[in-house]
C-alpha cells in the first residue's frame, strides 16, 4: 500500500497561463483567439516573474500592474485589452482553486468614433472599372469592394466563401465561417446579384468547392493578400483611407441613415444582441429579403445600374 503524501496545489504564473490555454483548446476556441492570449501573456511576463506562484497574486499585485501599464502604454484601449485577458485568466485560476478570489476591473476608456468611408470615397471605390483595360485583379477587387459594402461581412468570412455557397436562384449567400461560428444567410440585392453573375463568368472556376474570391492562381486569398489587394485598389482610386472592416461599419451606418430596420441589421451582421449594434431602437421586421432590395446601397453610389454582358 502506498504511503499518503502531502500534495502541493501550487503552480507558477506561467503554468497557470498555460493551463488556461489548454482550457481554451478544450473548449475548441479558434486558434486566433488562443494566439491573442499568447500575445497578452508575453506582455504579462515583461512585468511578472514567470516562476511567481499564482497564490501570491492579490489585488495589490493587480493594482500595481495596472499602474505599470498606464506608465508604459499610451493607448487605453490596448491597456484594457491586456487587463481583460489578465482578468479572464485569473478568474479561471480562481475557479480552479489555485488563487484566492480578489477584485479586478478594467479601466474606463473613452469610446472611439467608428471610422467609415465617406460618400465621396464610396463613389470612387464602387465605380466599375473599364472592362476592356483593367486586369482581373482590379476587377476582382472592385467586386470584393461591392460585396463588402453590400453585405457587411467580415474579412475572414469573405475569404472563406466558396462558389457553392452562392445561391443566385434565391439571391442569397451562405456565410459558413463566422466569428461566433453560427452559419449566416445573407440576402443579395439585385445589383450585387448581377455583379456576381457577371463575375462568375470571369472567375473561371473548375469546381463548386473553389473559393469565390481567390489569388491570381485561383487559390484562397490569405488575410494579408486580401488586405494588400484592397489597399492598392483604394490608392489607385485616390482613396487614402483603407481598411476592410471599415466597410462593415460603413454598411451599418448607411443602412441606418437610409431608414433600415435595426433588427434586420442585427441579423445581417450576425450579432447576438442589439447592444452590439449600438443599442438602436428595436423595430419589428417582417421580410429581410424585401428590405435588402428596398435599401439598395450599391445603387445609391453608382451612377448607373450594372449591365449584364
Amino acid at each position: 500500500m502506498k504511503k499518503i503524501k502531502m500534495t502541493n496545489n501550487s503552480i507558477t504564473f506561467e503554468e497557470g497561463c498555460n493551463k488556461y490555454l489548454d482550457n481554451c483548446r478544450a473548449r475548441n476556441l479558434r486558434e486566433g483567439t488562443i494566439n491573442h492570449y499568447k500575445q497578452s501573456y508575453t506582455q504579462f511576463y515583461k512585468y511578472f516573474d514567470r516562476e511567481k506562484p499564482v497564490e501570491e497574486f492579490s489585488q495589490k499585485e493587480y493594482s500595481e500592474y495596472v499602474r505599470y501599464l498606464r506608465k508604459t502604454i499610451q493607448n487605453d484601449v490596448s491597456i484594457n485589452s491586456y487587463l481583460k485577458d489578465f482578468i479572464t485568466t485569473f478568474h479561471f485560476l480562481m475557479n480552479e482553486g489555485y488563487v484566492e478570489p480578489f477584485k479586478m476591473q478594467a479601466i474606463k476608456v473613452d469610446k472611439i468614433p467608428v471610422e467609415t468611408y465617406t460618400e465621396k470615397e464610396l463613389e470612387k471605390l464602387l465605380k466599375k472599372p473599364d472592362m476592356k483595360k483593367c486586369s482581373f485583379a482590379e476587377y476582382q477587387s472592385w467586386v470584393m469592394t461591392n460585396f463588402l459594402f453590400a453585405t457587411g461581412v467580415r474579412q475572414r468570412s469573405l475569404n472563406n466563401i466558396k462558389i457553392k455557397d452562392v445561391d443566385l436562384d434565391n439571391s442569397v449567400v451562405n456565410i459558413a465561417v463566422t466569428k461566433n461560428r453560427k452559419p449566416l444567410l445573407i440576402s443579395l440585392n439585385t445589383t450585387m446579384k448581377n455583379i456576381l453573375i457577371e463575375y462568375l463568368k470571369y472567375r473561371q472556376h473548375t469546381s463548386a468547392e473553389d473559393y469565390l474570391f481567390s489569388n491570381i492562381f485561383g487559390k484562397q486569398l490569405t488575410k494579408s493578400t486580401g488586405y494588400h489587394r484592397l489597399y492598392e485598389y483604394n490608392k489607385a482610386r485616390g482613396v487614402e483611407t483603407t481598411g476592410i472592416h471599415r466597410y462593415r461599419h460603413t454598411f451599418a451606418k448607411q443602412w441606418i441613415l437610409n431608414g433600415g430596420n435595426v433588427v434586420t441589421l442585427q441579423k445581417i451582421l450576425g450579432h447576438s444582441s442589439l447592444a452590439i449594434t449600438q443599442n438602436y431602437i428595436n423595430l419589428l421586421v417582417s421580410d429581410v429579403a424585401k428590405e435588402v432590395e428596398e435599401i439598395n446601397l450599391l445603387d445609391k453610389f453608382t451612377k448607373q445600374s450594372i449591365k449584364m454582358k
